[in-house]
């Protein structure tokens, strides 16, 4: 499909041209030009040095017969979202650079426009059912357009803004509309909108934008506020297994000293919360950093001494 694709808005392709551009070897490329001709495509070869293959009188094969939502699950799959092999989604994604160019930015906005991050914020959560106004929202995504919504708040506040919509995040059983607005980058949960009106205007997209990479920092930050506190502390190489399977993905990893016990950072919500979380591992682990969390475990400890000891 996407050689036939190729012949159709180039009118002429080699063979060389052809695994260039689909990243197979030119004896695959041959061998798949001689199939379409098999398979009853009027594909027909011109000798010479201007040679190349052909579609005879002009053929052509359509694919804007396609509905939206058609277009928008089948490049889905070539997309970081998609479940699809690595192979499925290679195929797709050199059919997408195969399209006419009117259909192909859609289908390219499409295969970008959504990202599944499977882990839920501090745990791995359940999947919900999508929200209300997700394939609104993706439509407006893929086709570039501003949007103006309608979204309530933490304290139930409704407003109302115009957002340029730049992609779609999946958090565990949450959904993300990354945009753009007159105050920067903006995040907004999807179950929380209220109203959606899509409108004809183009997106403005920052320079650089990649929707991936945005997301990392918009994770990243929202891990730390969740996590705001931070402890220093050396561990045995022993425990470390133990203090992963403790605080999970809240421990940073840094190098051995060399008596051999390795410097680590953890993060929590709370002092007291990492103190209890961090007692039984004190066999391991020397907490260098707060004090205060020291001070905490010195008291847990003395209350485990007192009813247990």
């Amino acid at each position: 499909m996407a050689i036939l694709l190729m012949l159709q808005r180039r009118g002429q392709v080699t063979a060389p041209e052809v695994a260039k551009e689909l990243e197979v070897s030119e004896r695959t490329a041959r061998r798949d030009l001689d199939a379409l001709g098999m398979a009853g495509i009027p594909v027909y070869s011109v000798q010479g040095r201007a040679g190349g293959w052909r579609l005879l009188g002009g053929g052509r094969t359509d694919l804007s017969g396609l509905t939206a939502s058609e277009a928008r699950a089948l490049f889905l799959v070539a997309g970081p979202a998609a479940s699809a092999t690595p192979e499925v989604k290679a195929a797709l994604r050199k059919l997408v650079r195969a399209l006419p160019e009117p259909f192909r930015e859609q289908a390219e906005a499409a295969a970008s426009s959504l990202i599944v991050d499977s882990q839920g914020w501090g745990s791995s959560g359940a999947t919900n059912q999508p929200p209300r106004f997700l394939d609104t929202l993706q439509d407006a995504v893929i086709r570039g357009v501003q949007a103006r919504l309608g979204y309530v708040d933490n304290a139930g506040n409704e407003t109302g803004r115009i957002v340029h919509p730049l992609g779609i995040v999946a958090k565990g059983p949450s959904w993300y509309l990354v945009t753009h607005t007159d105050a920067g980058r903006r995040t907004f949960r999807i179950d929380r909108v209220s109203s959606v009106t899509v409108t004809d205007e183009p997106v403005q997209r920052p320079e650089n934008f990649h929707l991936a990479e945005s997301w990392r920092e918009i994770a990243t930050e929202a891990d730390r506020r969740r996590t705001p506190v931070e402890v220093h502390a050396i561990c045995e190489p022993e425990g470390l297994v133990y203090l992963q399977t403790a605080v999970g993905d809240n421990l940073e990893i840094g190098a051995a000293s060399s008596d051999g016990r390795v410097a680590v950072v953890i993060r929590g919500p709370s002092e007291y919360g990492i103190a209890g979380h961090l007692a039984g591992l004190v066999e391991w682990l020397e907490i260098t950093a707060p004090q205060s969390v020291r001070d905490h475990l010195a008291r847990i400890g003395t209350a485990l001494t007192e009813r247990y000891g």
